[in-house]
């Protein structure tokens, strides 16, 4: 039987994670399915949190070398509770990639891919070979490679969601944090293309450079001094009461809720004590600050803060959800091309110095995974 690797993350009962590569048989597709020979699979922060979890990766051994290594590291026992779902499953990890069809079912529709260089996601992409619904995979437009097209779902669909929230929700601008990420690039260039208004906030100098170079009006450090005034400045300017932030903890949700009341108030005719009654909305996408997140209360009672994921507002999208997967493939080389800091295989996946580069989610340091390179 015809085995390909698969990386597999296991968070064992007894307090450790283990990450390894398993050979696995190559699945045959189904009718109205596809094999596709997994050629680029990004590693984007949403799926550090299933490959690495809470784990300690600082205190992380390594026995064994090459394709037979296994990666262990402590997981502190506060966090255990949280993943008693999981303990002792292995499990595949990579939500999206793309790749080559190189086996197809009976169907017209699965026989029409063969050949094709495709993206899919669902889960399972850091493995050489993957299944998937004819009906699911995006064709990638002609010219395009694997990698061009290995983080077509996750980041595009994601900023074009927040753009579809806020008309949804009656909102008329937007504020992002962690704003010169690969997908806060994205969202800038359809806020600009679109005529929508974004505040970005970044933390650094350089962060706002990579903004502005591409043409962002508001880029706002939040290391500077001025901080607070400058986002409540552009805030009023803009009108934006709606914030999708990739932070999480701390106090930065608090402080744009302050700053929207703030501006909201310089326009108030009269005074209320409930505060503004401009309804403000921050979404909770991320989690690069895994602490509490800290509300100051100063921003009146009408305002909400949630947290928000891609996949639920697809779903609730239906049909719609096509319009936005069209866009992201007519438009892959340029609003929504991702750069990569390097191209890795499955074994180097597993090695100390790698994983600690990925696993600090650092602003235009984006890792890609190429299962098959090597081989």
């Amino acid at each position: 039987m015809e085995t390909s690797l698969q990386l597999r993350s296991l968070v064992k009962s007894s307090g450790e994670l283990e990450l390894s590569l398993a050979q696995v048989p190559v699945p045959q597709p189904a009718a109205d399915e596809v094999l596709v020979r997994i050629e680029a699979a990004p590693i984007n922060p949403s799926d550090l949190g299933l490959l690495l979890g809470p784990a300690d990766i600082a205190n992380a051994t390594v026995s064994g070398s090459g394709a037979d290594a296994v990666v262990t590291a402590p997981v502190p026992q506060r966090f255990m509770g949280a993943l008693k779902a999981r303990l002792d499953a292995s499990m595949p990890v990579g939500n999206e990639g793309a790749g080559v069809v190189v086996a197809a079912g009976d169907s017209p529709q699965a026989k029409a891919l063969l050949g094709k260089t495709v993206a899919i996601l669902g889960g399972a992409t850091y493995a050489q070979h993957r299944i998937a619904k004819a009906s699911d995979v995006l064709e990638l437009p002609a010219g395009a490679t694997a990698a061009d097209g290995a983080s077509c779902f996750v980041n595009p669909l994601t900023a074009l969601s927040m753009t579809e929230v806020m008309r949804r929700e009656g909102h008329t601008a937007l504020v992002h944090t962690a704003a010169a990420s690969n997908l806060g690039q994205m969202l800038n260039k359809i806020c600009i293309a679109d005529g929508i208004s974004l505040v970005n906030i970044v933390r650094s100098a350089e962060q706002a450079k990579i903004l502005k170079d591409i043409g962002a009006k508001y880029v706002i450090d939040s290391t500077a001094p001025d901080f607070i005034a400058a986002l409540t400045d552009a805030i009023e300017e803009t009108g934006a009461t709606l914030a999708f932030d990739a932070i999480g903890g701390g106090k930065l949700a608090s402080q744009i809720l302050s700053a929207m009341e703030v501006a909201a108030n310089r326009k108030a005719t009269e005074y209320s004590r409930y505060g503004s009654s401009t309804y403000k909305q921050v979404y909770i996408y991320g989690g690069l600050d895994t602490g509490p997140t800290e509300l100051a209360r100063n921003f009146g009672l009408s305002w909400g803060v949630n947290g928000w994921l891609l996949t639920p507002f697809l779903m609730k999208l239906g049909a719609d959800a096509a319009k936005l997967r069209a866009r992201v493939a007519a438009e892959l080389k340029t609003t929504f091309a991702s750069h990569y800091t390097a191209e890795i295989s499955l074994a180097e996946v597993l090695q100390p110095e790698v994983i600690a580069a990925y696993a600090r989610k650092a602003t235009g340091e984006k890792y890609l995974i190429n299962p098959n390179k090597g081989v």
